[in-house]
């Protein structure tokens, strides 16, 4: 059916000052044509500007030196290039967004699910810590963990480190420090190359037994036990591998240098790093919960009555029936709060986490072009945001019903 106004548009006798097809197109025009014309006006200005203070607009800055060293990272001098700035913060970056979104995960979930519990102190607590992280800025509980847990805390300064030993181990486990902690870590050995072939099949062999048990679940009914399986094959091809591979690995153990200003071996964790991925882990993982609540409470609930009824435990419950139909609905918006957790690695710069926005303005500040270097890192944020965004929806269209 046609409506009034597709039948008075087409009407060949209205004037056309007044046809709406006609004024649609207009506007429309008009509106592009006037964003357009803002956009030539501001980058105008914007060569005008640079041109008068004599500043480039090509990224030739890329391949000069920096000009100021990168705190805790040995392999970065002032003479390195800007370029490999850049690599630096991606890499750090991508450190504390990894790290927060594995512990907003795992966090979250436990906590979502705990809030739904039947034991009241349980629920009560997952609750209280919900409230509390969720309505607390971000950026404050990094400036807590920076400052109350790690400056001003019960950590002691590094020449008084807290030194610590594995039992029955000769070598130092754990060096604790209220600005870097050592703790061990693996370094490559000549036959690493076999480790990783071995890896490589131990990964073909979990995804045929993933398959085999699939099958043959579908064919005999059988308990599928997949994930038990996999792992099982892969531990088993991975450990046969490292003990075919011999000297794969080697362990580096942290220690005190001579002077005791700062930790040599293993793998340093400093303060900026920690305070970041954890404070952003907390934060995140508290809207997490109420995700994973919400979505959970979106299960029809004769779901959870069809499962009580055929004697699952709590467990089996929430591990076979409520949570793989909770994640159809509670993927798509977790996509949100991971996106929001890498880009809040940003507010860093108040610990002095040394993340990609911190290097970027301390370059600035060392002269460097301002918006070539925002530009770079607006790049890089935007490819953050696209892989996540591309991988979870990848997993977010796999688990989706697909009706016939």
């Amino acid at each position: 059916m046609t409506t009034s106004t597709d039948k008075r548009a087409a009407d060949p006798r209205i004037a056309w000052y007044r046809n709406v097809r006609i004024l649609r197109v207009v506007v429309q025009s008009v509106f592009v044509a006037a964003v357009f014309t803002l956009l030539f006006w501001l980058f105008n200005n914007l060569i005008n500007n640079l041109d008068r203070l004599r500043i480039g607009t090509d990224f030739g800055f890329l391949g000069r030196s920096t000009g100021f060293q990168i705190p805790y990272d040995e392999g970065f001098d002032p003479r390195s290039p800007v370029r490999d700035m850049v690599l630096v913060g991606v890499k750090n970056t991508l450190l504390a967004g990894f790290f927060g979104i594995l512990l907003a995960t795992v966090l979250g979930v436990i906590i979502g699910v705990s809030r739904l519990s039947t034991n009241w102190l349980v629920a009560k607590l997952a609750a209280i810590y919900v409230e509390t992280f969720r309505n607390i800025p971000p950026l404050i509980i990094i400036i807590f963990f920076g400052f109350a847990v790690f400056t001003y805390g019960p950590f002691p300064v590094l020449s008084n480190a807290a030194e610590i030993r594995f039992p029955g181990a000769d070598r130092t486990g754990l060096i604790l420090s209220n600005t870097v902690w050592g703790i061990p870590s693996f370094l490559a050995g000549p036959n690493i190359g076999v480790f990783w072939a071995s890896m490589a099949v131990a990964v073909v062999a979990a995804a045929v037994a993933f398959g085999w048990r699939t099958r043959l679940h579908e064919r005999t009914g059988a308990p599928e036990r997949r994930a038990r399986w996999s792992f099982g094959v892969f531990m088993v091809v991975a450990l046969a591998g490292l003990v075919l591979g011999g000297d794969a690995f080697s362990i580096s153990w942290p220690e005190l240098s001579e002077t005791r200003r700062r930790v040599v071996g293993g793998f340093r964790l400093n303060n900026g790093f920690i305070s970041v991925t954890v404070a952003l882990g907390l934060y995140t993982a508290s809207h997490i919960a109420e995700i994973i609540r919400g979505s959970i409470l979106a299960v029809p609930k004769g779901q959870s009555e069809a499962a009580n009824a055929i004697a699952l435990t709590g467990f089996q419950r929430y591990r076979y029936v409520l949570l793989p139909q909770a994640m159809r609905i509670a993927v798509p918006p977790i996509i949100s709060q991971y996106l929001n957790l890498v880009k809040n690695t940003s507010l860093g710069v108040a610990v002095a986490y040394a993340e990609i926005t911190n290097l970027t303005l301390t370059s600035i500040g060392n002269g460097r072009p301002a918006p070539q270097s925002i530009l770079v890192l607006m790049g890089v944020y935007l490819m953050f945001s696209l892989t996540i965004s591309f991988l979870l929806n990848i997993y977010n269209r796999r688990i989706q019903l697909v009706e016939h």
